[in-house]
């Protein structure tokens, strides 16, 4: 009875859907390798691909996507939006042109000013929103070279007019010259640009600048609370980890999301200025592998990689579980080791913030790989778990690979994200050059924070695409789940794999009201 339901309600809609398609959604792009799942409430559309390792993301004033693509320059892209997640690129061109720009893309409040960074330097070009050009090239920050961790992640800030906050991560086989505060390196400074001119001399990073905090291994990810001005980064952690001998980087160290004050004068001790630890100690996730746990460890905890007797802290004392606790600044949230966050955004309201989790590459069992949600309290601006319970911060998984035992090879994995005026939430996948377009459903209640219990929305056009055991629908279920909504899908049809198809939009809104009624 309730099948017949779907078919009559289809029908009823088809002439109209048919209609619509080429004035809405007509074409939509599928992924090669499994579709993602996506948490309950949300909606996922892929609009992009064949990217050249898409990094971070920027709209301007005219509402056009500006992409830097790692080792091709920043790109610009005009956006035919039908509402929705049904967006997809009428025109791309080539923005900049430059080889070298790895990362970091910002842009000024009065949208005039375009700033991106290479490995050794920031730049800033005029630009015109309009004519989508840039002019004008001139240097900002200056001596920024590594030989390992090049990317150099750029915030400029919304509350206090005129500061970039530039991250530069540590030098391979070179540890120990983070150490050294004036070398620059596992730092983040900001740097008052305000009233530079053309003509200005470029600040040198080892040199210049606030040192908003230090002993930070590559803290890719860095964001400002939209309430509070609080800044944030995600850390990245090292990677094959001894303790006294004993291999324990299976499960430790924990990556780190890390507070570092305001920018406004309002000093938060030690976190603003202070040392985070590399490369000496690190934030502990799974207690059970540290041996020698004299201290009491719990997770979060500061840990020191050996006690031997010549080591020494920042501040001169041997080095011990105790003195990385009180010489180093601790984590506000500790995360699983090895999942690699890549990028932090704050919703408007500051309720939320989204974290991108690039995946592992050290651990037996792939981890990570996913776009995840953090509860923030929007009047404090901090997270609403505490760091002991950090276990509880990654509560919703806004959109996960079905099965990381493939990946990264046959998997989505989320660098830079970006939300746009309609608060839709943008983010790229470097490894397979695409852009996925994400959604709150207004019908869903918004709560950032629930566990998911079942799948939400990615658009697909619906078919094969998968390449998984059962073909996926429009919701990412597979034909054997024989229920209304995936009869919905497989009745709009689909193809597989890259392509790019019909899909009938109108006739996806017609069935999802006609089964509210059934």
């Amino acid at each position: 009875m309730k099948t017949n339901g779907v078919a009559k309600a289809a029908l009823a809609v088809g002439l109209s859907a048919t209609a619509l398609a080429q004035t809405s959604c007509d074409k939509v792009l599928v992924p090669s390798y499994n579709l993602p799942v996506v948490a309950a409430g949300w909606q996922a559309q892929l609009i992009a691909g064949e990217l050249t390792k898409p990094r971070s993301l920027q709209f301007d004033s005219s509402g056009a996507l500006l992409v830097v693509e790692s080792g091709k320059g920043i790109t610009h892209h005009t956006l035919k939006d039908n509402g929705g997640t049904c967006i997809s690129v009428s025109e791309s061109k080539t923005l900049i042109d430059e080889k070298t720009l790895n990362h970091g893309i910002a842009l000024s409040k009065d949208g005039k000013t375009l700033y991106a960074s290479s490995a050794s330097a920031v730049y800033a070009w005029d630009y015109d929103s309009k004519a989508g050009t840039v002019s004008g090239k001139r240097e900002i920050v200056t001596n920024m070279s590594n030989n390992d961790l090049v990317t150099r992640t750029l915030l400029l800030s919304q509350k206090e007019d005129g500061y970039l906050l530039v991250s530069r991560g540590s030098a391979d086989g070179n540890e120990a010259q983070a150490e050294v505060l004036t070398n620059g390196l596992s730092q983040i400074r900001a740097f008052d640009i305000s009233n530079m001119t053309s003509s200005t001399k470029a600040y040198n990073y080892n040199e210049d600048g606030i040192v908003l905090g230090w002993g930070l291994r590559n803290s890719v990810g860095v964001g400002e609370h939209p309430i509070t001005g609080g800044i944030y980064a995600v850390e990245n952690s090292i990677d094959g980890v001894t303790r006294n001998g004993k291999d324990i980087h299976e499960n430790n160290p924990g990556e780190e999301l890390n507070f570092f004050g305001y920018l406004n004068g309002t000093k938060i001790l030690p976190n603003q200025g202070g040392n985070f630890g590399y490369p000496k100690c690190f934030a502990v996730w799974d207690v059970s592998e540290i041996p020698d746990n004299d201290y009491n460890l719990k997770i979060g905890s500061q840990f020191a990689i050996t006690e031997e007797e010549n080591a020494k802290t920042v501040s001169g004392n041997q080095l011990t579980d105790e003195t990385c606790a009180s010489d180093y600044v601790s984590p506000r949230l500790t995360f699983p080791a090895h999942y690699a966050p890549m990028d932090i955004k704050f919703a408007p309201k500051g309720d939320v913030a989204y974290v991108t989790f690039r995946g592992s590459f050290d651990k037996t069992d792939p981890v990570g790989y996913r776009l995840s949600a953090i509860s923030f309290d929007s009047v404090t601006g901090e997270p609403t778990v505490s760091a002991e319970n950090s276990r509880d911060a990654l509560q919703q998984h806004v959109m996960m690979n079905k099965d990381n035992s493939v990946c990264p090879d046959e998997c989505f994995r989320p660098v830079g994200m970006a939300l746009d005026s309609s608060e839709r939430l943008w983010m790229t996948s470097d490894s397979t050059g695409e852009i996925y377009v994400l959604m709150k459903r207004k019908t869903e209640e918004e709560n950032p924070t629930t566990t998911t219990t079942e799948n939400g929305t990615i658009v697909t056009g619906t078919g094969t695409g998968s390449g998984s055991e059962s073909s996926p629908s429009a919701t990412g279920k597979g034909e054997d789940d024989d229920d209304d909504e995936n009869a919905a899908g497989r009745l709009l049809g689909g193809g597989g794999g890259w392509e790019t198809r019909a899909l009938m939009w109108a006739g996806v809104v017609g069935v999802a009201g006609a089964l509210a009624l059934v």
